[in-house]
């Protein structure tokens, strides 16, 4: 489980200021996620398509990470057609497919792209620990950015491990009761361990006199690229508002 996949590189995106991208595209976010209809989230997507063009990431990461989330989109197709109310507009068997209801799945499968590739191409071009830090500038308490950033270092770490021993074992994913059995347990020997292992690793900060705060030798410096950056989405997100 490796996140920070899209963090190496040398774009604009990349040498943005984490604070600028934060105070970016958490209000792109919320009002792509309350749009109606599909001018405006088709809008959005073409923005977040130019987001990601300019983050140069690799397509076959990016492509993967789109497939992962368009499944759980395909089963939203499976259900909102057929119950949302509207005119019909075609039947199978005694169920029947509405035109208001493919709209609101096409609306919200256009919603969910641009969001997901938005966030890729924005905060996914950072590493976490610089993402962390931000969050510290822009006043989140201290106990949930290190909660944040305790999670994402030792749950990749458990889950790499324990992923590593399936695949010493020749586990091969399929569609069988196998499958969702190990999985599950998967998931529980990760909470498991995690809780185990965190107890190890606060012992040790307290050694070490961890005091409730990391001490950081870099800080963040406000360019000219950073200002232009965050004007330009915000004068973007007031556009979406009004379309």
């Amino acid at each position: 489980m490796h996140l920070e996949e899209f963090a190496e590189g040398g774009s604009f995106l990349h040498r943005l200021d984490p604070r600028v991208k934060f105070l970016a595209i958490v209000p792109y976010v919320l009002v792509t996620a309350v749009m109606q209809g599909q001018k405006g989230p088709l809008a959005a997507l073409s923005v977040s398509v130019v987001l990601t063009a300019l983050a140069r990431l690799d397509a076959g990461k990016l492509l993967s990470r789109l497939v992962a989330v368009n499944v759980f989109v395909l089963l939203l197709w499976l259900f909102i057609p057929f119950s949302y109310p509207g005119e019909t507009v075609f039947q199978i068997g005694p169920l029947a497919a509405t035109g208001e209801g493919i709209l609101y799945a096409v609306s919200i499968t256009l919603k969910t792209n641009a969001i997901v590739l938005a966030t890729i191409a924005v905060l996914g071009t950072s590493e976490v620990f610089s993402l962390a830090h931000a969050l510290i500038h822009l006043k989140i308490p201290d106990k949930l950015v290190h909660l944040f950033f305790f999670f994402y270092r030792y749950i990749t770490v458990q889950y790499g491990r324990l992923r590593n021993a399936m695949l010493i074992r020749c586990f091969r994913p399929g569609t069988n009761m196998h499958t969702y059995r190990t999985y599950a347990y998967l998931v529980g020997m990760l909470i498991v361990r995690s809780y185990e292992r965190s107890q190890r690793i606060y012992q040790a900060m307290l050694c070490r006199g961890f005091s409730g705060r990391f001490p950081v030798v870099s800080h963040f410096r406000l360019g000219r690229g950073d200002v232009v950056f965050g004007l330009s989405m915000a004068a973007v997100t007031v556009v979406l508002v009004i379309v």
